[in-house]
Parts: structure tokens; C-alpha cells; sequence
């Protein structure tokens, strides 16, 4: 490959850029060496705007017209990869248009993330309209990726992101009790409800209370990644960003201090944007960063586990630029460590 070649940055284009996570996602784009953000879209009821005007924290950074999106767009949208920060039934209606012109495909919604088509009835409130793609769909939680990212890349969900990343050292390495369900309690900023405005996500109205129980979307997402059932509870919480997840488990008899500690180690020693943290980490402290802390504590046979991520980067925008640098042979990290908000 020529210099010539290497320099040419990947064309990308970010549909559901008004909303918080599709913002964060063109923001890092425009941080990544590697990508140009060429297009950025909003919902076709939307008129034409400058990025800045919608987001004045970003105008140092972004500079681009968000436009509305429109199905005919993908005639002439001249990109190798599009983003997809849209509603579940969007991204699953405009994904297969532009997989068919050759574009690879980073959805951040649920539409690809469950392999089970009969479970989106369930926990989607719709019935799955392209169920062949979930076979083609490869689930991206960057530390545990082991298959190759294909030209449909599905980015977990953010309670997912830090659930899973808490509790799956320990159910690799053989540490719990066969019998043992996880139970999860997770907060989260009220951002993880989107730009919308509604009255139960008003700071005005929000304290901390608990939400969705035993039928939150991510429940099914989280039980296809760690192989067992859960009991998930989420709640929300009165900040703006940010998950912090408690996961209790029930060790084997005999595990030690020493045996979990390794498990972590062995899990993520390698990976750049897991941290271990020396006390029970902190939300204001992962805000704005791809980064997610762990800490747990063990008594016997009890073991608690907390993780915390920026519900828009880590459980987001972050992670779907993890995964296109990945897909595309760049740095892993690259766009993030020097991102817009750190």
C-alpha cells in the first residue's frame, strides 16, 4: 500500500447526529486521524443546521452541516461506513439499504444486538422485519471481541456494556457457583433517555428511582452475553451522565482473594481502556471518557463487583469508534484517548 493510500482517511457518515450519542460519536470522529466525518444526518422532519448550533460545546471541534435524512440519500452517499445512532425500527429499516451499496454498518441501537428474533416482541415492543441479519450482525464488546467485524457491527447496549465487563471475568474463569444468578442494580444518568424532552427525565422531576423491573430491554442482551439468567434492576439516577452497576455473585467454595484478582488481570491486563480502581468507583470520574473502572470487594463466598462508564461513550459512541477502528485495521484507541471531552 502506498503513503498515498495510507493517508486517505475512511469516509464516514453519522445518522442520528442531533441526539446525545450520535453528537459524542461525530465529535470523536472528527478527533480520529483515521476517519472524516463526511455526512451527518438528523430525523427527516428536521431542517438543516450548522453541528455547532446544536451543540455549541463541540464548535472548536465539528464543523458540518447536519442535514435530514432522507431513504434516497443512500444513492449518492459517497462513505465507506455509516454510524447509526437511531430508534431500534429506524436503524433496523435503513441498515439492509445501505449494506446493499457496499456500506459497512455501525449500529448503536438494539435493532442487531439479540440473536433470538422471537424476543423482540417481548422487550422491543415490535416484531424483528430482518431477521437474517441478526445471524450477520457481530455483537462488538470490544475486550471480550474474538470474530472478525463484518460490514454489519452491532455495539451493546451501555447496562450491558457494564455488567457484562464486571461479571464475565469471573464466569470465564470458572469462579461461580453453577446454580449462582448475578443479581445487578445499575444507575444511570438521565442522558441514557435521550435528547427528547420528556417530564419523567426532567432534572425538575428526577431523584433516584428504580424502573423497567424484570423487563428492561437490556435484560435478554445481558443474560446472551454471560450464558446465565439475571436479575436486572435499573434505576435513574438525577446526574448527566454516567452507569454505575453493583453485580453481586456467589463464589465457589475456596475461591480465593488471590483467584479473582487474577481473573481480572488475565481478562484485561491488555486492554487499554479498562481501569482498576482502589475504591468503589466514582461516575463523575468516567464521565466524559471511554473508560470503565472496576472495584470489588469479597466476603467468603460473597463477591461485589461495581463498574462504572460514561453511558454515552463507553456504552456508546466509544465503543462503536472501538469497533470501526478494529474493523477498518487502525489502533483500537485511536480518536479516543485524545477525545472531544477529556
Amino acid at each position: 500500500m502506498s503513503v498515498e493510500q495510507q493517508n486517505i482517511k475512511i469516509r464516514s457518515a453519522v445518522l442520528g447526529a442531533a441526539g446525545y450519542s450520535g453528537a459524542e460519536l461525530c465529535a470523536l470522529l472528527c478527533a480520529n486521524p483515521y476517519f472524516e466525518l463526511s455526512y451527518a444526518f438528523a430525523s427527516a422532519g428536521r431542517s438543516s443546521e450548522p453541528f455547532a448550533q446544536l451543540y455549541p460545546r463541540f464548535q472548536q471541534q465539528v464543523d458540518i452541516l447536519v442535514e435530514p435524512w432522507t431513504d434516497e440519500r443512500v444513492e449518492t452517499l459517497d462513505v465507506q461506513v455509516a454510524f447509526l445512532a437511531l430508534p431500534h425500527e429506524a436503524s433496523e429499516a435503513i441498515a439492509p439499504l445501505l449494506l446493499a451499496k457496499g456500506i459497512a454498518v455501525v449500529d448503536l441501537s438494539g435493532a442487531f444486538r439479540l440473536k433470538q428474533a422471537d424476543l423482540y416482541p417481548k422487550y422491543y415492543g415490535y416484531a424483528h422485519q430482518h431477521p437474517e441479519l441478526l445471524a450477520q450482525a457481530v455483537y462488538s464488546l470490544m475486550e471480550w471481541q474474538t470474530t472478525p467485524l463484518g460490514d454489519l457491527v452491532s455495539v451493546p447496549g451501555c447496562y450491558p456494556t457494564a455488567c457484562t465487563l464486571a461479571l464475565l471475568p469471573l464466569l470465564k474463569a470458572d469462579l461461580v457457583t453453577k446454580d449462582c444468578i448475578p443479581v445487578i442494580s445499575a444507575t444511570s444518568g438521565v442522558s441514557g433517555a435521550g435528547r427528547k424532552a420528556s417530564l419523567s427525565t426532567s432534572f425538575c422531576e428526577v431523584g433516584l428511582n428504580a424502573y423497567g423491573f424484570f423487563k428492561h430491554r437490556h435484560r435478554p442482551e445481558i443474560e446472551q452475553n454471560l450464558g446465565r439468567k439475571v436479575v436486572f434492576t435499573p434505576h435513574l439516577g438525577n446526574f448527566k451522565r454516567g452507569i454505575l452497576a453493583t453485580c453481586v455473585v456467589t463464589l465457589k467454595a475456596g475461591v480465593s482473594a488471590e483467584q479473582v484478582a487474577a481473573a481480572f488481570q488475565h481478562a484485561y491486563a491488555s486492554k487499554p481502556l479498562i481501569r482498576f480502581t482502589k475504591n468503589s468507583p466514582n461516575v463523575a470520574d468516567v464521565a466524559g471518557t471511554p473508560f470503565c473502572d472496576l472495584y470489588w470487594q469479597q466476603d467468603g463466598e460473597q463477591l461485589v463487583i461495581m463498574s462504572a462508564i460514561d453511558n454515552l461513550l463507553k456504552g456508546a459512541a466509544a465503543q462503536a469508534m472501538q469497533a470501526a477502528n478494529v474493523r477498518f485495521g487502525k489502533p483500537e484507541t485511536a480518536g479516543l484517548l485524545a477525545g472531544a471531552n477529556l
